[in-house]
This record gives C-alpha cells, structure tokens and sequence, in this order.
C-alpha cells in the first residue's frame, strides 16, 4: 500500500505541518501585538498634543487675570493707553491659542472665550466708571478690586480644564 520510496517524504511533511501552523500562529500573535503597539503609541501621541493644548490654555488664562497684566506695561501711560494695550494682548495671545480649540473639550473653549470676554468687559466697565482725571494707578486698583469682587471665572475655568486632563491621564 504505501511505497517505502515516499515514506521519508510523508514524515517530513507529518513534521513540517505543525511546524508551520505554529510558525504562522506566531508570526499573526506578533503582527497583532504590533499593530495594538503602534495603535497605543498614536493614541498617546494624541492625547500629549491634548494634555499640551490644555497647557497653553491653562497658561493664557493665568496670563488673563488682572493681577498678572497690571505690571506689566509703562507706569506712565495714559489709562486709555494702558486700556488699549491689554485688550490688543488679549487679543493677539487668544488669536495665537486659537488653533488649541481643535483638541480642547468644547465646554472648556467655551468657558475659556467667556474668560477672555469678561476681562475685557472688566476693563471696559471700570474704565468707564472712572472719572477723566484718575491715575493709571487709580485704574489698577479699582480694576483689581472689581476682579475680586467678581466671579472667579478664570479660576473656574482653569479648573475645567483640570478635569478635563485628568480625564485623559
């Protein structure tokens, strides 16, 4: 029945089809294992760009709070000179962060141009209150004062943004 010619041959192949089965469930297991590596090193990538554009606007934001721009201008500006001065950084530093919104929870955003609008209108509101002989430094202190006694919204805001990075952590 089986012709002793071909018997080497039938026992080589009895020996290489496991081989080759275990060969090939080792090179798919390897394969698959690299394709959930670079999944998870593009998923990391990701959340980093996430985790910096939550920097930055967390950044903006400290830089937004009254206490961190009154001294940073001349002492001897004109209060609508001063005026005109932060609100164009304001504005220049969101137009700059603007792209951040792209990886930034639209709440956040949100609150983040809420922020930036309600300084300005901070500004505004106190400048106008001022009568047309006060100081530069008169305007500092009364804008202080009136960021104080209002709503902490950059606070709040920054800590959204805290939550949202320890979402991704």
């Amino acid at each position: 029945m089986f012709d002793s010619d071909y018997l080497p041959y039938a026992f080589a192949i009895l020996i290489a089809v496991p081989f080759l089965f275990f060969a090939r469930q080792f090179v798919y297991g390897f394969l698959n294992l690299k394709k959930k590596e670079l999944l998870l090193l593009s998923g990391k990538s990701n959340n980093t760009i996430k985790l910096q554009a939550n920097e930055r606007m967390t950044l903006f934001l400290e830089r937004l709070k009254p206490s961190n721009f009154v001294m940073k201008f001349d002492k001897d500006l004109a209060v609508h000179e001063f005026l005109f001065l932060v609100q164009k950084t304001i504005n220049e530093e969101f137009e700059y962060n603007s792209s951040q919104q792209l990886y930034i929870t639209k709440t956040s955003w949100n609150n983040i141009v809420t922020s930036k609008n309600n300084v300005i209108q901070l500004l505004h509101t106190t400048y106008e209150k001022l009568s047309e002989n006060s100081s530069l430094e008169d305007f500092k202190t009364v804008l202080l004062m009136n960021y104080v006694n209002a709503e902490d919204y950059i606070s709040d805001s920054i800590e959204g943004l805290r939550n949202d990075v320890n979402k991704l952590v």
